[in-house]
């Protein structure tokens, strides 16, 4: 994983760049085919409170594709929040009537049970949640859905049981957008948010850069070179369409979505520099929001829609600032350390991650706006492109661990992190979607 430089002028051949996701960019429009490799999540660290649960295998889903059991125990035990209890060895399924005193004997509070059965049309999947500790039947749910969806339903049942007993909103059945380069050919993948099950929405022999979901989760938008220099497009997930938002003389690039989808903050240089613009999602005249004698750029919302968080080196090296979303005087947010970038704000509007440069390294943080604490939150020092999940509780970014490109995901105190593990190639630009309806 290559680090980039600030500053540095904004073309193609002036690398070192700050950041990739500034000025690089490209993809050429390919249709969806099934990954070629997928990841392997492995799970390290412990949490000070996780929720014991034990989880046996669904009866028959030995016939099935897809170890639906093992999937929700992995979402589960990634979130942070609980703790698998072994189960090895029983299988119970949606009316079976548990022995809880067994369970709660041997460690578990809660207890999930179900059945996969192969039918004419697919899978019927059953599952039903359990209270051991008060003996109390919390609901289940049924599903029949063709093979392809197996891996969505464990996804849903995660969901539901992470919902059921923290009484928050499950993350589990959400997408991740990441990119690869493998060799010559760069790559932007769409993903189940344990980074399994990925498909090619994007594939180029050109960089692909800053890929960003829009609000609903239909769209993606992105920066493309094709053309030889910095564009920005939005992409339709699911058609492959795509459509030009920003083609301005110089470069077009760092797309960020409005909450309510209607526009895009996009850096541009049309107008000399690199500068903050905002400009309609279906495309139009772009609108400037200030005027800096610095590079700003890295633009992201805050969920409230108030303010745009940027990166600029106004002060003389890059740190976050923040601005209204109708333009005016920007203020600095970062001040601890000298090289700030990459910031990303949680849809409940209390955290701020970034990366920051320490001895020689870039490093994952994370601030509490309200008290402007920060906290580093890994022992990597290849880190970049941090982003939230929907519920505000994991951050997706990428890395180098044990000599490779990965994909992490950790809590925000940095209890627990899960290695999204690709078999081969540079792994970055990760992208954490919204809920789905």
């Amino acid at each position: 994983m290559t680090k980039t430089r600030f500053p540095s002028l904004i073309t193609e051949a002036a690398k070192p760049l700050f950041h990739r996701r500034h000025v690089l960019g490209a993809a050429l429009a390919a249709p969806a085919v099934p990954a070629l490799a997928q990841f392997r999540v492995e799970i390290t660290g412990v949490g000070i409170r996780q929720i014991p649960i034990a989880l046996p295998q669904f009866r028959g889903e030995d016939g099935a594709p897809q170890k639906i059991s093992a999937i929700v125990q992995a979402d589960l035990v990634r979130s942070g929040r609980f703790k698998s209890i072994d189960a090895s060895g029983e299988q119970l399924d949606e009316s079976s009537r548990p022995d809880v005193a067994k369970w709660t004997a041997n460690g578990a509070e809660y207890l999930s049970v179900g059945s996969v059965t192969r039918g004419s049309n697919g899978f019927d999947v059953r599952f039903r949640l359990w209270d051991a500790v008060k003996g109390a039947d919390l609901g289940g749910q049924s599903y029949n859905v063709p093979q392809a969806d197996l891996r969505l339903v464990a996804h849903k049942i995660a969901d539901y049981i992470y919902e059921k007993i923290t009484g928050e909103k499950g993350v589990f059945s959400t997408r991740i957008a990441y990119v690869t380069k493998a060799g010559p050919r760069y790559t932007l993948w769409v993903a189940d948010s344990d980074g399994e099950n990925a498909q090619s929405a994007l594939a180029s022999p050109e960089p692909i850069i800053s890929p960003t979901w829009s609000p609903a989760g239909t769209q993606l938008a992105y920066v493309s070179f094709e053309s030889r220099k910095p564009v920005v497009y939005v992409h339709e997930v699911s058609s492959g369409r795509r459509r030009l938002i920003a083609n301005f003389r110089g470069s077009n690039s760092a797309p960020a979505w409005s909450p309510d989808g209607s526009t895009l903050a996009v850096t541009l240089s049309r107008d000399g520099g690199s500068q903050l613009y905002t400009i309609p999602s279906s495309g139009g005249e772009p609108r400037r929001l200030m005027q800096s004698s610095g590079i700003d750029t890295e633009p992201t919302y805050s969920k409230d829609g108030r303010y745009i968080y940027f990166v600029s080196d106004r002060g003389g090296a890059p740190q976050i600032y923040r601005v209204g979303t109708q333009g005016g005087n920007a203020e600095r947010v970062t001040f601890s350390g000298s090289y700030n970038i990459s910031p990303s704000i949680s849809p409940d509007g209390r955290t701020l991650a970034y990366i920051t440069r320490a001895g020689g390294g870039y490093k994952l943080q994370v601030m509490d706006l309200a008290s402007s604490s920060v906290a580093s939150v890994t022992d990597t020092t290849s880190d970049e492109s941090p982003s939230f999940a929907p519920n505000s509780r994991l951050i997706v970014y990428a890395t180098r661990e044990g000599g490779r490109e990965a994909l992490m995901t950790t809590t925000l105190d940095g209890k627990i992190k899960a290695r999204l593990a690709g078999q081969s190639g540079d792994i970055r630009e990760p992208d954490w979607g919204p809920y789905q309806p």
